[in-house]
């Protein structure tokens, strides 16, 4: 009796060890969270969620090899579609994007430091960025327009919502693949909303993969963190 009694007794005290898998994140962008995909030993999933094993419904995409390029990188719809709805609903809150408004009231129709350009909504144009330049193109039929000179009688306009993997120079816009879509402002410099997605985002280029600002990431990832509760 006693034997079995001292045998429970070191049972009751003996700690149950439990294996975690250390989590990895990509080099250089430490909200990355880097997964193995059961389906190939050569494959990975990125998601903005430490949750292991991932869900590949709310991840940012796949990868063939790390890091991640142009051509081993393939995005996830879903996670896209998300993305663009965040920015949509919450961009109007963000101290970046507010800071933005403000600049653009006072610069007149000037390009913005942070990526944000300011659009004048009397003429129609589309806009492209060539090397060490802004361009500007006419004849658009979608998208904000373009001007570039301020506006008479101190109407407002739009200002880019851009990655932050690639800054452009002061008084320059982002490139296109750069650009998530453009906020409408009036005259003072307050955001009005209505956000235009740009149509020309791309989740990787050669400068790097997603960045956000602190306030747009940490919604989005509650947005994930919700939908995985849900799921």
């Amino acid at each position: 009796m006693s034997t079995i009694m001292c045998g429970a007794h070191r049972a009751l005290i003996n700690p149950i060890r439990l294996h975690f898998r250390s989590l990895t994140t990509l080099q250089g962008n430490p909200h990355i969270f880097v997964f193995p995909t059961e389906r190939s030993l050569n494959g990975y999933i990125l998601s903005l969620l430490p949750t292991d094993p991932p869900n590949p419904e709310l991840a940012i995409g796949v990868t063939s090899k790390l890091p991640p390029t142009t051509d081993s990188f393939k995005e996830n719809p879903a996670f896209l579609k998300t993305l663009q709805s965040v920015i949509s609903e919450h961009a109007h809150e963000d101290p970046d994007v507010i800071s933005q408004g403000q600049v653009m009231a006072f610069t007149s129709g000037a390009n913005i430091d942070s990526g944000g350009m300011v659009f004048s909504s009397e003429t129609r144009h589309s806009f492209r960025r060539g090397p060490g330049a802004a361009g500007l193109r006419e004849n658009s039929t979608s998208g904000p327009n373009v001007k570039d000179s301020p506006s008479p009688g101190g109407r407002g306009g739009w200002i880019h919502i851009s990655d932050t993997r690639n800054p452009p120079e002061y008084g320059r816009i982002a490139w296109p693949e750069d650009i998530f879509g453009s906020l409408e402002i009036d005259a003072n410099g307050n955001i009005e909303g209505n956000y235009q997605p740009s149509g020309t985002y791309r989740i990787i280029t050669r400068n790097g993969i997603l960045g956000l600002s602190t306030y747009l990431r940490e919604k989005l990832i509650q947005r994930l963190r919700s939908a995985e509760s849900n799921s």
